[in-house]
């Protein structure tokens, strides 16, 4: 029968060095901690201690990507309602210059299109009067994205 010393170095593995074994992060098993000092160090999952902290920049890696995707749809979502704007600026102003080339209101065509197209935040970079009194107008935003300035483009006359 062996002594309480004895078995307990059997118990723990402590009794001969080549019963030392090794985590699978090549640090001592946990059974050994107190004759190694690699408490903390040798846990299940825990690796070996170069890997500390990946998740963190994995997660900030991720939250970047994450932002500038939504940075890049805010853009392009403002860049759509500036188009849109554009479009109706050119809508109106084209309905605008044809009821003043048919002598339905009063004024030239291409400055009632530039004042209605004014009202609404628009320039009118292009107007011109075409065949069977239709008018077409060309509109650009004052206000600009990132992306450039929206344009809107329209061509108006009298029912068909």
């Amino acid at each position: 029968m062996m002594g309480g010393a004895e078995r307990r170095h059997r118990v723990m593995g402590q009794g001969h060095p080549s019963v030392v074994l090794k985590c699978a992060a090549g640090l001592r098993h946990p059974t050994l901690w107190r004759r190694h000092r690699t408490a903390g160090r040798c846990r299940p999952g825990t690796g070996d201690g170069r890997e500390r902290g990946s998740g963190t920049v994995l997660a900030a890696g991720l939250a970047l990507v994450v932002m500038t995707a939504m940075a890049l749809m805010l853009l392009l979502a403002q860049s759509a309602v500036l188009a849109s704007r554009a479009a109706a600026a050119a809508d109106l102003a084209a309905l605008a210059a044809a009821d003043a080339l048919r002598g339905i209101t009063t004024g030239q065509p291409c400055s009632v299109a530039a004042d209605v197209a004014a009202r609404h935040g628009a320039t009118v970079p292009s107007c011109s009067e075409g065949a069977g009194q239709t008018v077409e107008v060309r509109t650009e935003l004052v206000d600009r994205s990132l992306l450039g300035a929206a344009t809107g483009h329209a061509r108006a006359g009298p029912p068909p």
